[in-house]
């Protein structure tokens, strides 16, 4: 295996590298690719989540595999109102993910395995050895950029067997009537079974800080409010997701010196909710679709895609400043609150990332959520606030 000269090699087997090392399994299968994972398995310790909207049919096709749950319809909560929408909402586990990734790939998968270096053809490993490949994909994880003005969805999340039944039928995505601490603060659960729960306390938050400690502390304090008796701690995730509020593309991409990268490591995620799901097939469906495979047509490939998505996200980023940036970080849920008492379709839309002209008007429209005069500045990138994340 370490002989071999491979057409693409694939460091890091997340979401996003997975699944195009699956696709290309799928569409290419004479070409010799390879994926290399730090972790025991592939996808790590993670719950990837997406609204059905987010994808077109045939990728709901190819993806189908890997969904562990699908749920018709969705819950918030915020202080003045309840709302369910009707929007089916879908999961894929990271077991899930392994298994069906194991399987796939076989032999072509190789993990516990660190790597010391790593260029657009090739890849160093601890002990000297050099793999070589036409095109060498680096999808290990989000990187902080200098170019790159960034926000946290920061979160703990636990698997829990309960001692009786919780009767939730939907998962309930953004549960808003906690307290809202030092930032924009909810309760996320999915229920896996009819005793099973995954619980997240999840934070908008300026800097990647959340108190751990005090996040599982919240876990249980909710669970108990809700009337839920947890029995079993079965997992536990964290993550810190990027939320962009500014940034300069072309310096990014600069930096990358014609190096392939993918998901959250090529900024493909979704501004606003972090999601990274859905970029992650639509750029694996743009690779496995590619003739020619060779570190030059890749990186033109992504840096192509990624830029249409900056692009269409200038909108995204414009409302991140807003919501971190203009008043009070604990009154940051009333823009979110706003949003949701919006149509099923604009939310739809905007979760999918293709919010219309006229979406763009309505979420703007009537008194906003939060001061005037400091929406503006952050809307123009002239409130000090914004410096001031720089300079963190």
């Amino acid at each position: 295996m370490m002989n071999t000269q491979w057409d693409v090699i694939l460091v890091g087997a997340g979401l996003a590298n997975g699944l195009i090392a699956w696709r290309l399994k799928q569409r290419q299968p004479a070409l010799k690719v390879l994926v290399l994972e730090a972790g025991e398995r592939p996808g790590g310790n993670h719950t990837w989540s997406f609204h059905e909207g987010d994808l077109s049919a045939a990728q709901h096709a190819w993806l189908a595999p890997l969904v562990a749950h699908c749920w018709q319809g969705y819950e918030v909560r915020f202080p003045e109102f309840t709302r369910k929408l009707p929007n089916a909402y879908l999961s894929v586990t990271s077991e899930r993910f392994a298994s069906v990734m194991e399987e796939a790939l076989g032999e072509h998968l190789i993990t516990n395995t660190q790597v010391a270096n790593v260029t657009p053809t090739s890849v160093e490993l601890p002990d000297g050895t050099t793999l070589s490949a036409a095109a060498v994909i680096d999808g290990r994880g989000y990187q902080p950029s200098p170019h790159l003005t960034i926000g946290a969805q920061a979160f703990i999340g636990q698997q829990w067997q309960l001692s009786k039944p919780h009767e939730l039928t939907q998962p309930l995505l953004m549960d808003a009537t906690v307290d809202q601490a030092t930032g924009y603060r909810f309760v996320y659960t999915l229920p896996l079974s009819v005793d099973e729960l995954l619980i997240e306390d999840t934070h908008y938050i300026d800097q990647a800080t959340l108190d751990e400690q005090q996040a599982r502390a919240n876990i249980k304090h909710y669970a108990a409010a809700q009337g839920w008796q947890l029995k079993t701690l079965k997992r536990e995730e964290r993550g810190n997701l990027p939320i962009t509020l500014a940034g300069d593309f072309e310096a990014f991409w600069q930096a990358a010196q014609q190096q392939p990268m993918s998901g959250l490591r090529a900024g493909l995620f979704h501004s606003t909710t972090g999601y990274s799901l859905p970029h992650a097939v639509e750029l694996a469906d743009l690779i496995a679709a590619q003739q020619t495979l060779n570190v030059n047509t890749l990186f033109e490939l992504i840096k192509r895609f990624a830029a249409r998505r900056w692009r269409q996200q200038r909108f995204f980023r414009m409302l991140n400043r807003m919501l971190f940036l203009a008043g009070p970080a604990e009154n940051r849920w009333r823009v979110m609150q706003r949003f949701y008492g919006l149509n099923d379709a604009l939310i739809a839309r905007f979760y999918a990332g293709h919010p219309t002209l006229a979406d763009k008007a309505r979420i703007l429209s009537g008194k906003p959520p939060v001061p005037v005069g400091e929406a503006l500045q952050a809307v123009l990138k002239q409130t000090p606030r914004l410096r001031a994340f720089n300079d963190e």
